[in-house]
């Protein structure tokens, strides 16, 4: 594997990511925002963020696998989530919990952001994640 996530001593713990990942290879792969929809464009899980941050990583996994790549060579995960309040990491959870192990996501995550933002590209879409990994 070329990728190695842990969390050193002395940094916050608990969470439910590691702090840091150590890659070594030569091709980057970067996957755009993946949102909750379906191939043909149509919404999947209106108004429902566990079911939309579930779809968005199943959206994910296909990008990575499309580049020969998998959750187990991503760095770094990026979420943005449309207006974040500290009370919906229940629900966020709950979506990544959902597909970590249909996806092969491994828990803890890779490192990870969570920002909240105002809107995304469409008023249903209630989070996007990107994903940046390394392969040999």
């Amino acid at each position: 594997m070329s990728v190695r996530r842990f969390t050193p001593e002395g940094m916050l713990q608990p969470t439910p990511y590691a702090h840091v990942a150590v890659g070594i290879g030569t091709r980057h792969v970067h996957v755009s925002g993946q949102v909750a929809r379906s191939a043909d464009g149509a919404p999947v899980a209106p108004g429902d963020l566990a079911g939309q941050v579930a779809h968005a990583l199943r959206n994910t996994a296909r990008g990575l696998a499309g580049a020969g790549a998998s959750f187990d060579d991503v760095l770094r995960l990026t979420f943005y989530v449309t207006d974040w309040t500290p009370e919906k990491i229940g629900a966020f959870m709950t979506g990544v919990e959902q597909v970590a192990e249909e996806t092969g996501l491994p828990m803890p995550l890779p490192p990870s952001s969570l920002i909240g933002v105002d809107h995304l590209f469409e008023p249903d879409v209630l989070v996007e994640v990107e994903a940046t990994a390394l392969l040999d």
